[in-house]
């Protein structure tokens, strides 16, 4: 029983230390000043997503773990946006629709990310990056930004982010 508790904290500690590592990337400066993501709750959690995407990607190819992992991972970025909206004031029986709103939102972002970048579509993932991220399909930073994406994509697949130093080993594309 004591085990059993101990691996489940280490895992709630190993999710944080993973969603921390990825919070602190997405707000590089420079995703907003060069690459002109809208510095808002929106275009944060834009980024936040673009990366939780990758991280989650690169968890669901570890099997059924993995999978676990990154729906923990998922779990707990909802569970910080829940947090978010409540200290800026939103209040509490709007929070659950706005939650399934960005959730689905996340959804939709996940499936487009994902799948023109499993499949090589370029084109698909720098519209659709323009489109989300920067609000523009044809916005100049679309291209660069796809190619962080899929830069960072192989970047993670050299990584296991199951181990218990997954969070210190967390890197993505230079961009």
């Amino acid at each position: 029983m004591l085990s059993f508790l101990k691996a489940r904290r280490q895992s709630r500690e190993q999710t944080q230390a993973l969603y921390d590592r990825i919070v602190v990337t997405a707000r590089q400066p420079q995703f907003y000043a060069v690459g002109g993501v809208p510095d808002t709750p929106e275009g944060r959690f834009e980024l936040i997503s673009l990366h939780v995407i990758l991280a989650i990607s690169r968890l669901n190819a570890e099997g059924e773990t993995g999978r676990a992992a990154g729906q923990a991972l998922f779990d707990h970025f909802f569970k910080d946006m829940d947090y978010a909206m409540r200290e800026m004031g939103i209040g509490d029986t709007s929070i659950g629709k706005k939650i399934r709103a960005m959730a689905e939102v996340f959804y939709g972002r996940f499936k487009s990310y994902a799948g023109a970048s499993d499949s090589g579509d370029r084109s698909a993932l720098v519209e659709a990056i323009g489109r989300n991220l920067l609000g523009d399909p044809h916005h100049e930073q679309a291209g660069r930004f796809a190619d962080y994406f899929r830069k960072s994509t192989d970047e993670l697949a050299t990584l296991s982010l199951l181990n218990a130093n997954s969070a210190d080993e967390l890197r993505f594309a230079d961009f």
